[in-house]
């Protein structure tokens, strides 16, 4: 009877003090950000702790009219002090149709796309219920120029 009651209280114990693994799958959506104007994005964390992710998604801009854009990248999750509060650095590409409009007529007979790099620096929580937000320094670089932008996002851990 007692090995029986002992391992009945080591099991019970450790289920009681084990944390709960890192959830390695998040689908969020953005506003501004990788996709430029908005997005809807599916991220995987590659490891078993906190650390390299890849993402992808399928976004848009306007002018004018609605205008495909798809990021793709990968980001590193660097852990701070709280357990659920994270630096979230990556670089990204996104890829761009130029006057290859989604909705309407194009105006260009020459449809054009184009490649932005996209680094990204930000804040990243991880919140109860499994949800996550992130707002994060994300500047747009292409062979034309160079603009500052940022993002913002919300989205489910599972």
């Amino acid at each position: 009877m007692k090995p029986v009651l002992l391992l009945s209280c080591l099991i019970f114990s450790t289920g009681l003090t084990a944390q709960s693994p890192f959830l390695k799958n998040t689908i969020y959506i953005e506003a501004g950000g990788n996709g430029l104007f908005g997005s809807l994005n599916y991220e995987r964390q590659l490891t078993s702790k906190p650390g390299i992710g890849i993402r992808a998604g399928i976004g848009f801009y306007t002018e004018n009219a609605f205008y495909l854009t798809l990021p793709v990248g990968v980001n590193y999750l660097f852990p701070l002090n709280n357990k659920n509060s994270f630096i979230d650095a990556g670089m990204g590409i996104t890829w761009s149709k130029v006057d290859g409009k989604i909705f309407g007529e194009s105006k260009n007979t020459r449809a054009n796309s184009f490649v932005n790099f996209i680094p990204s620096i930000g804040y990243r929580k991880h919140t109860v219920k499994d949800m996550m937000w992130r707002v994060s320094i994300t500047p747009i670089i292409n062979k034309n120029s160079f603009f500052p932008w940022a993002g913002i996002s919300i989205g489910k851990i599972f």
